[in-house]
């Protein structure tokens, strides 16, 4: 259900702030983005610190795979938001939407990494059910080259979309079009998740 306050809920400078990005983008602000300005003290300031670390802060993993990541998470969880946005940035991180596509449809035939595969693999299983991860599936991932570093890294990048994709299904996110998703991800991977 759409709360109205994602269209009215703002203080007048952050909706003149909203105006202006309307103005120079020739688009309105995403509802993911929308939602960090409403009450920032208490979700939106924490949420773009967390999420800007964990998709932009250093790590092994690339940017196009940690977005390849928030894109499966949010394919698990069915969230028609969070796809298109981030089978968007990660097709063009990679600069290759079919390496997004088939990792998508058909994890086992994409041409990723074995240590990607394994690491997404694990996150679907965490996504569909939390308690239903062990130790021997964490030793899989780490059997396949993933340091325990990169598997903390794939952690907070699972935490921070499965809210977001949440938040999206919840607050029922507009949907952009095709042009709007590859705007916004020409934006993400400029400018991050600040």
């Amino acid at each position: 259900m759409r709360l109205d306050i994602l269209n009215h809920g703002y203080r007048p400078a952050t909706r003149a702030l909203f105006t202006l990005i309307r103005v120079f983008s020739g688009r309105p602000l995403p509802d993911a983005a929308k939602l960090t300005f409403y009450r920032p003290d208490f979700y939106g300031a924490r949420a773009k610190r967390f999420t800007h670390a964990a998709m932009r802060g250093p790590s092994a993993w690339s940017v196009a795979d940690r977005e390849l990541m928030a894109a499966y998470v949010a394919t698990i969880n069915e969230s028609s938001f969070c796809i298109g946005a981030h089978t968007a940035t990660a097709a063009q991180a990679y600069g290759d939407g079919a390496i997004v596509d088939t990792a998508l449809s058909d994890l086992d035939s994409a041409p990723i990494a074995d240590g990607l595969r394994a690491t997404l693999r694990m996150l679907g299983k965490l996504t569909r059910d939390p308690n239903a991860v062990t130790p021997a599936d964490m030793r899989a991932v780490l059997a396949s080259g993933v340091t325990p570093e990169q598997i903390r890294d794939a952690l907070a990048v699972c935490a921070a979309f499965d809210t977001t994709a949440r938040l999206a299904d919840a607050f029922a996110f507009d949907l952009l079009t095709s042009e709007g998703y590859a705007a916004g991800a020409k934006f993400l991977l400029a400018r991050g998740y600040r």
